[in-house]
């Protein structure tokens, strides 16, 4: 079935076959079931844009957050670095001194 026009021929036909109750039951569960999917579908459709803005918003801050701490860490290596270079720069001046 290519066509949505295709479909109300085929109910047509199946009608005047009378089909038993069981085959009527599986056709619409079939059908229900295919109208559901394309709901779904257009549904995801629909709302996929504002997910993907909120997780870009997600993996923004994320990245800002790791960003951040590599910039904390190495101001405290640069810290470390000049207590370091303040220690030797006393160790020196005692040696000189005595």
């Amino acid at each position: 079935m290519e066509t949505v026009q295709e479909l109300i021929p085929l109910a047509k036909e199946m009608m005047a076959q009378k089909p038993n109750r069981k085959l009527l039951k599986l056709y619409v569960l079939g059908s229900v079931l295919a109208f559901l999917g394309v709901v779904l579908g257009l549904v995801e459709t629909v709302c996929s844009p504002f997910t993907a803005s909120s997780r870009l918003r997600e993996e923004e801050a994320a990245v800002a957050e790791l960003q951040a701490a590599r910039e904390r860490k190495a101001l405290q290596t640069q810290a470390l670095l000049e207590k370091g270079k303040q220690q030797e720069a006393i160790l020196r001046n005692r040696q000189h001194g005595s």
